[in-house]
């Protein structure tokens, strides 16, 4: 009972349940008033006007970024590591844990230099370390204990590192063929390490079963869902079991105004803090995006929209608690590791933005917010994780202020 009890008040996905009372414009709107969009949406804050920032500065800071990821590479190829512990980390049984963590890390890094680092030859070379790296572990990952399944971002963000490398493949067959073999296992994986509930989770507290018993979670059926789409512009077929399980998983966690549980063990009290506007700010665009993307129509150009109008008017809610040690401390029960995350999918989400102006006042908005952020080594972190927080908040970021480049040369 003790150490259930250890693992959830420091763990990564259960709530500490802080309550905050909350001003008008955060509250949940009434479930009365979800067919009619525009009440909610007409009160939300909005984003207030900002001078425009360079191209070149923003391209300067991603530049950095870079540069930092090339110099953190482990040996090996990969990046992260178990490393540079504190007394107060997350419950992550060895080896399992940390061989999901470092493919999940890895992963978004290779897809960061793709995304973001040109064709000079340290890039491209540490590009070929970090794929060979994906090759030759991605098919070990797996489960590191009934009550820890931190597999599940490994095979996630894999699949977006195999749509980009099958890009960079093109015409090696040889190649291709790899990457073929570890997107369907990366799907088998997946599929194992399903909830009961469709969808997926990253602890299994009920009963640890095969099939994990766990409480589906809405933003990591987000990020999958959003991972399968890029898989499936590669070319791959996702299970349409999982993405249909996940999808209505993920449906079943919305509430009134596009916000989003946390987990469904929380569907009894959708207003708990963590569930209200302020405590989804990290979670509702990943959610909204994957929903878009897989054919939800209600998730309109004014949804997206306004939930970009919410994270930047609102942005304090996230970043409150950014960089603190403890999970889920801060108002709304944030935690720190959701900040990179959050706008790592809002930034994907600004091509739903049906408005030019809109989403040219987004983009500025999250490039400040990343400008901002950036240490002084060129790298951006928002928890303390072993040593795995530097590369992934670096790896998000810069494929974030990509995004955030406005057009032309100046």
């Amino acid at each position: 009972m003790e150490r259930t009890l250890f693992f959830r008040l420091v763990g990564c996905a259960v709530i500490l349940g802080f309550s905050l009372s909350v001003s008008a414009e955060d509250a949940e709107p009434k479930a009365s008033e979800t067919s009619k969009k525009p009440s909610w949406i007409e009160s939300v804050p909005k984003a207030a006007p900002i001078d425009p920032i360079s191209r070149k500065t923003i391209q300067e800071s991603i530049d950095q970024g870079v540069a930092f990821l090339l110099d953190f590479q482990n040996k090996d190829g990969s990046w992260g590591s178990a490393t540079r512990t504190k007394g107060l980390n997350i419950y992550a049984p060895i080896p399992g844990a940390h061989h999901g963590f470092r493919a999940a890390v890895t992963s978004l890094c290779v897809s960061a230099l793709i995304e973001t680092g040109g064709d000079a030859p340290g890039v491209i070379k540490a590009i070929d370390q970090g794929e060979a790296w994906l090759f030759a572990n991605l098919l070990r990952v797996r489960r590191a204990s009934g009550d820890a399944m931190y597999n599940v971002w490994a095979h996630c963000y894999a699949l977006e590192a195999l749509a980009k490398l099958h890009h960079r493949a093109k015409g090696n067959d040889e190649k291709l063929a790899t990457i073929a073999k570890l997107v369907e296992d990366q799907f088998l994986k997946l599929g194992k390490y399903e909830s009961v509930d469709g969808g997926w989770g990253y602890y299994d507290f009920r009963y640890q079963t095969k099939q994990p018993s766990s409480s589906s979670i809405s933003f990591v059926n987000a990020a999958v869902l959003v991972a399968f789409d890029e898989i499936k512009q590669a070319g791959y077929t996702p299970p349409e079991r999982l993405v249909t399980r996940a999808i209505k998983s993920t449906r079943r966690q919305q509430l009134a105004g596009y916000t989003y549980l946390y987990g469904e063990y929380l569907k009894a009290r959708p207003v708990y803090g963590i569930n209200r506007p302020g405590g989804s700010l990290g979670r509702s665009q990943a959610c909204n995006l994957a929903l878009k993307l897989w054919g939800a129509e209600d998730i309109t150009g004014e949804v997206i929209t306004a939930w970009q109008h919410r994270l930047y008017s609102r942005n304090g809610w996230l970043d409150i608690g950014r960089k603190r040690p403890i999970p889920h401390e801060a108002w709304f029960s944030v935690a720190g590791y959701f900040y990179y995350f959050g706008h790592y999918y809002a930034a994907k989400s600004f091509d739903l933005v049906p408005e030019e102006a809109d989403r040219t006042l987004f983009q500025t908005h999250m490039a400040k917010l990343m400008l901002d952020r950036q240490e002084k080594d060129g790298s951006w972190w928002d928890y303390p994780f072993y040593n795995y927080h530097q590369p992934y908040g670096t790896a998000y970021a810069i494929m974030i202020m990509q995004r955030c480049l406005p057009a032309g040369t100046e």
